[in-house]
């Protein structure tokens, strides 16, 4: 049973020592990583990791690694007390809270904010926050394939950054079971493949998309919307619904599907980044629905960015 009160380790050391003593003891160790602002999305996530394991760590750390200079790090939402208060709610609770200052903190440079030279670097140069002369972070990992598309597209830093900074949390934390929730599909499916290729002896569980009582997929992201975008917004989980109505019934075209899915997301004063139908394990596009398939979109309503997605099959 979890204490009442989660320990809330900042140390990487400490953190890597907690988690070899409590092995030795016999417990097996669930792991989910967020970065903060939790929500009920973020709850599901525990209690899925719950039921496969009997001791749980939970990761708040906002990562600049996954932001570019031009990207909104400095102002993702934060309310570190409120999470603590949220996690007291969740049935069997938190063992531990995983909050490093710095991942990129090697104790020779300043990183994590960014500089004035990466801000003045071209944008077609791929860099992130952490990136500076000198002694800073250099080693990234890259699941090459799966990271090109759909998001990868239009945030060329975004992949390589989650890859490393997952990569670092699961040598800290060495958890058996990682969890992560399909609304993010793409990161989900590159994490999966990294422990694959790299042979993580890590078991990584997708938990299904919490959406709100009107169909919205919950995001820490949602709190930027305002009451008007927000209702524009409810445009991407609609268009999913019917575009996954239509193929059950037999509509299987992609490009048709597709083509509504946008129209439905314009015509509510959104702004389509992508809308794509991939197949479910390698994400590569398909024309015709024949197996399992995921039709992943990203919009913009107003400032603020939102992804979802639905699975499909046929």
């Amino acid at each position: 049973m979890a204490p009442t009160e989660a320990i809330i380790i900042t140390d990487k050391d400490e953190m890597r020592k907690w988690t070899r003593t409590i092995r030795a003891q016999g417990h097996t160790i669930g792991f989910v990583p967020t970065m903060g602002y939790l929500h009920e999305g973020h709850l599901s996530l525990i209690q899925e990791a719950h039921k496969h394991a009997d001791r749980i760590i939970v990761s708040i750390y906002v990562n600049p690694g996954q932001f570019s200079p031009n990207e909104d790090l400095s102002t993702y939402p934060s309310d570190f007390e409120g999470d603590i208060q949220k996690l007291k709610s969740v049935p069997g609770g938190v063992d531990v809270v995983f909050n490093p200052k710095n991942l990129y903190d090697y104790g020779n440079s300043q990183i994590g904010n960014g500089s004035e030279s990466n801000q003045e670097e071209s944008e077609e140069m791929v860099v992130s926050c952490v990136e500076d002369k000198g002694m800073g972070h250099e080693t990234w990992v890259r699941v090459e394939k799966l990271e090109k598309g759909l998001c990868g597209k239009s945030r060329p830093v975004f992949f390589r950054g989650v890859a490393t900074v997952v990569t670092k949390l699961f040598n800290l934390v060495e958890p058996d079971v990682a969890v992560f929730g399909k609304k993010d599909y793409q990161q989900w499916r590159i994490i999966h493949r990294m422990v694959r290729d790299l042979d993580f002896g890590i078991k990584v569980i997708g938990s299904e998309i919490v959406r709100e009582h009107d169909g919205l997929a919950m995001s820490s992201r949602n709190v930027k919307l305002s009451p008007e975008n927000r209702q524009k917004a409810l445009s991407i989980s609609r268009a999913l619904s019917r575009v996954k109505v239509e193929a059950e019934k037999g509509q299987v075209n992609c490009r048709e599907l597709i083509n509504y899915a946008i129209q439905t997301i314009d015509e509510a004063g959104g702004r389509v980044d992508y809308a794509e139908i991939v197949e479910q394990e390698s994400l590569e596009a398909v024309e015709t629905i024949k197996r399992g398939v995921v039709f992943c979109v990203a919009a913009w309503f107003g400032k603020v960015r939102l992804v979802d997605n639905m699975e499909i099959d046929v």
